[in-house]
């Protein structure tokens, strides 16, 4: 993704990775393929490497991972495909203007190293003069917006999206950002991992501002004025947890009140610069990194913040510069940070930011080419069947009462469901794609995705956008539209298979579908009704009742150790991890539905709930290295694949009951310390 956007409240996704690809080949197994066990462990000890071990055990790390898992097949499956449809466009003569003309012209500029490398910083050398040149800091302001408006952002993120307590209608929103480290315990935190990453960051700005053209002596103090600026921002943050509260991040007022309350810059010719005259009101969603910025501005050095706004542009920059550049930010944000090797070739790059930034007329040409009429119509028969499934469910809890329950099916009845593909597409024709360079088309392409969500300033929601492109394996629930919603290329092996039965396809999709309906019910999609609306339409004993049970699992993950030295984080991984024990419960339920009648039998040596569950574990196969462990630990919202099976399936009696499980395993857990909610 090139824009730094920030979505409002909790659009909720299955997992951080996207991509896409074919339907399986012949060649792929029906239903659990027997090899990506691992028949040697002892299930009761380490399910997930009984589940999985044969698929780790072939599928190694390579220098270009950090963390390579069965999301990650299928993305090298898309790449090549999509590589495949990139280069056929490059070499046609496509007409001007045609959305084949702009990415096969931003597929090649991507490609051509030799111009990349022949204009090193050349591309952005204009607006390093802009803001080397500024004389006032009046001048700060809108600058900061024009770079917004090119996918630079500083000090703060601005957007449009729904208004969380008035649903219908779009709101402009500030949110707090300009820590490029993205969490403020990079900052703060003195432990010795944190530390040594804090040092080399600090490095990699002096490096960065080398390659731009300055002395050492002035890299130096441009890397002490940006660490100044980020780490007074970072400790005014709200953490990833603190984010997860909907109700705490929305402070909406007029903007009248807003420019009283946050006096000190002109927000006029902020909204001005921006595009976005004519906003009436807002919402603010962290007060003090706003009000700590304004500070900043008041109180530092013009030239402190002209090294801030220089560090921002050639930070977002690099990738689209000449190779000393991409190696330099590869070096931080690969190697240290995540521990890759190797940086991807440069095809498959150039693969992933046009996509990125022709994301629906890619997936456009996608859904004709790849998805099948049939998958869609056995995705709607089973949404139908969970969402009878869940229903029962909820009608089945006893500390819940009759008062919210009535509401939770009105809301459960409500949902909006979108499976493969939008209804009506993305029109691009004015965004230009022109051969002068990979940056300035980038810019271009960030300034039409700011014009178009700018353009919604006091508009209704179209409740009829997707969030995510069809070609991305994921799916989301969208709390501020009720939806829930299934992009076309999820819907393959080894998530959903045609040609294997109900106990495969049930524990596979089956809980991917129960997953995002769970996040309407969970710790914060319970916080909105059937409308979309943040409101409280719980009776008071059945929230805390809620609450207390949400809390057996927020405990429960914070005693894991996912290093040695560093354990889960429950509070942050919460929502994830009750939509998986939900998706669980609610699929488990709905297979028993709809093979009550008809029976299944033994396949392989393991009975339908066995498969069920080992189908379940199946899709979170991964390898992983232990500095992306951290940074998962520290800003992902989910839980890593193995916790998201040994963590989730020892609260499941049914996973109990299917494999033997007794208190003499290493896995059980009391009935009374489980998770019971849905």
């Amino acid at each position: 993704m090139n824009f730094k956007h920030i979505l409002p409240a909790a659009l909720v996704a299955l997992a951080m990775l996207t991509g896409c690809g074919n339907q399986k080949k012949a060649e792929t197994p029906v239903g659990i393929d027997l090899a990506n066990l691992d028949t040697t462990a002892v299930v009761g000890e380490d399910f997930y490497q009984y589940a999985c071990g044969g698929w780790i055990k072939s599928h190694p790390l390579t220098a270009e991972y950090s963390s390579f898992g069965v999301f990650n097949v299928l993305n090298e499956k898309n790449r090549e495909r999509l590589n495949e449809l990139f280069e056929s466009l490059a070499s046609q003569q496509n007409a001007p203007g045609s959305v084949a003309q702009k990415i096969g012209d931003l597929y090649t500029l991507a490609l051509d190293s030799a111009k990349l490398n022949a204009e090193g910083i050349a591309p952005i050398q204009e607006r390093m003069k802009q803001i080397a040149g500024i004389k006032d800091k009046a001048e700060i302001l809108p600058l900061t917006a024009e770079l917004y408006r090119d996918g630079i952002s500083c000090y703060f993120f601005s957007y449009v999206g729904a208004d969380i307590k008035n649903s219908k209608m779009n709101l402009f929103q500030l949110y707090q950002g300009g820590i490029n480290l993205g969490e403020k315990e990079y900052y703060l935190d003195n432990d010795s991992v944190t530390t040594n990453i804090r040092d080399k960051y600090k490095q990699h700005i002096v490096n960065v501002f080398r390659l731009a053209g300055f002395d050492d002596a002035t890299a130096r103090q441009k890397m002490e004025a940006v660490m100044e600026i980020e780490t007074s921002i970072a400790k005014v943050s709200l953490s990833a947890t603190e984010q997860r509260d909907p109700a705490a991040n929305y402070h909406k007022m007029t903007y009248d009140e807003f420019k009283k309350e946050f006096a000190g810059l002109d927000w006029d010719l902020y909204l001005e610069t921006l595009g976005a005259k004519g906003v009436t009101e807002l919402s603010v969603g962290q007060i003090k990194p706003i009000k700590e910025v304004i500070r900043l501005v008041d109180t530092l050095p013009l030239e402190k913040h002209i090294a801030y706004l220089e560090w921002n542009l050639i930070d977002a920059a690099s990738n689209y510069l000449s190779d000393d550049f991409v190696a330099e930010n590869f070096d931080f944000y690969g190697k240290t940070l995540s521990g890759r090797q190797v940086n991807q070739p440069r095809w498959k790059r150039a693969v992933a930011n046009t996509n990125s930034m022709l994301g629906e007329a890619v997936g456009q040409m996608y859904v004709e080419k790849y998805f099948p009429a049939e998958a869609k119509t056995r995705m709607l028969e089973l949404v139908k069947n969970l969402q009878v499934a869940l229903g029962e469910r909820i009608q089945a809890q006893d500390w819940m009462s009759d008062t919210t329950k009535v509401k939770a099916m009105d809301k459960l009845n409500a949902f909006h469901v979108k499976i493969g593909y939008p209804d009506k597409w993305k029109d691009y024709s004015s965004l230009n794609i022109q051969k002068d360079s990979y940056w300035a088309n980038v810019c271009r392409a960030n300034q039409w995705q700011m014009a178009d969500m700018i353009g919604r300033i006091g508009k209704p929601v179209d409740t009829e956008e997707w969030h995510m492109t069809p070609q991305t394996i994921n799916a989301y629930y969208n709390p501020t539209t009720n939806e829930i919603c299934f992009p076309a290329a999820i819907l393959q092996y080894p998530f959903f298979d045609l040609n294997a039965d109900d106990a495969y396809n049930y524990g596979a999709i089956g809980v991917v579908i129960g997953h995002e309906m769970t996040h309407g019910f969970d710790d914060q999609g319970r916080q909105f009704d059937k409308d979309g609306n943040l409101t409280d339409w719980w009776t008071a004993g059945d929230a805390e009742r809620f609450k207390e049970r949400a809390q057996v699992m927020v405990d429960f993950f914070n005693t894991i150790n996912v290093l040695p030295d560093l354990k889960a984080n429950g509070e942050l991984t919460l929502g994830e991890n009750l939509a998986d024990h939900g998706g669980l419960m609610v699929s488990f339920q709905a297979f028993q539905n709809a093979t009550k009648d008809k029976p299944l039998g033994v396949i392989d040596g393991f009975t339908p709930e066995q498969r069920f569950f080992l189908s379940y574990a199946g899709v979170w196969a991964e390898n992983i290295r232990d500095e992306q462990v951290r940074v998962y630990t520290k800003s992902d919202p989910h839980s890593m694949g193995k916790w998201r099976v040994n963590g989730a399936l020892p609260h499941i009696q049914a996973w109990y009951d299917a494999f033997g499980i007794t208190e003499k395993d290493a896995m059980y857990i009391a009935p009374e310390k489980r998770v019971t909610i849905w």
